[in-house]
């Protein structure tokens, strides 16, 4: 296989001064593109552009995600909190145009059509999804099957490039890594005050709180030390754990079905990528190993 290095073919792309100085950017989505570039590889049909498609992909879902970050908050802003916004805005729609050049360039029209599918695919989903927190109408479940969906949608449509057992386990690996994914993040948002708004512990603790504890929580209330004693009292990393943990079982039952040694091989080392990102979350998961 070959060395993977979309992170340094995406840097020139993202790493501009201006943008680092004044403005943060999201992470890529490692895991997936990694994830995605072996399997690509292991298709004969594929393989050739397999390097080219992971890079478009991951500046197409870094597009995404920069604009998700933007500030919607209509209160006045100070000037560095504007120009952060707008250039969230710009980098976004930045990172999104050279997917198109990029993949136009090498006669990819076709991909063009099938990556533009998937955007309209997601930016769908995310209006339903705002639709219902807005209306208050998510669950905690619901919630976290829309981020995984969410995760999973660009990359899903690389499924017709795939046969045989590849092409039936690609649901579930792609499901599997997304669920840990979103799992990880989830227990990082739960410690942060900052980013714990819309959250999926808060839609668990609108769930299982008490009346005040719901009323302070709907009325945007995110002190930390608030928001941690909940956290605690009502076990939430432990329910995310567990997410965690039914994801990476899903993950390595799914790796277990192909039939390359080498594909499992490197699909493996990205699974334990993932538990080397779990911290403190999840001691059980040695005994997964």
């Amino acid at each position: 296989m070959a060395k993977y290095r979309i992170s340094e073919l995406t840097s020139s792309y993202i790493n501009y001064d201006m943008i680092q100085t004044h403005t943060d950017l999201p992470p890529p989505a490692e895991p997936r593109l990694r994830l995605l570039y072996a399997v690509l590889n292991e298709e004969n049909d594929s393989r050739e552009h397999s390097e080219l498609y992971t890079t478009v992909v991951s500046l197409v879902q870094m597009g995404m995600d920069t604009h998700d970050l933007i500030d919607t908050d209509t209160r006045r802003k100070t000037e560095k909190e504007m120009r952060s916004r707008q250039l969230k805005v710009l980098a976004g729609d930045y990172f999104s145009a050279r997917f198109y050049q990029l993949l136009a360039k090498a006669g990819q029209i076709g991909m063009i059509t099938k990556l533009s599918d998937a955007v309209c695919e997601v930016n769908r989903l995310k209006v339903n999804l705002y639709a219902r927190m807005r209306g208050m109408r998510l669950g905690a479940d619901d919630y976290f099957g829309y981020a995984v969906q969410l995760k999973s949608e660009l990359f899903g449509h690389f499924a017709s490039m795939l046969e045989g057992s590849l092409s039936r386990v690609w649901p579930e690996l792609l499901s599997g890594i997304s669920r840990c994914e979103v799992a990880i993040e989830e227990l990082e948002r739960s410690e942060d005050a900052n980013r714990f708004d819309r959250s999926w512990a808060y839609w668990h603790l609108l769930q299982v709180g008490n009346e005040e504890e719901r009323h302070r929580l709907a009325d945007g209330v995110y002190e930390q030390d608030y928001i941690a004693t909940l956290v605690h009292k009502y076990d939430v990393r432990k329910h995310l754990a567990a997410k965690l943990g039914s994801g990476l079982i899903a993950l390595k039952t799914a790796i277990g079905r192909l039939e390359s040694d080498k594909l499992i091989r490197e699909l493996t080392a990205i699974v334990n990528g993932l538990t080397n990102n779990t911290g403190g979350y999840m001691p059980a998961l040695n005994e997964m190993r």
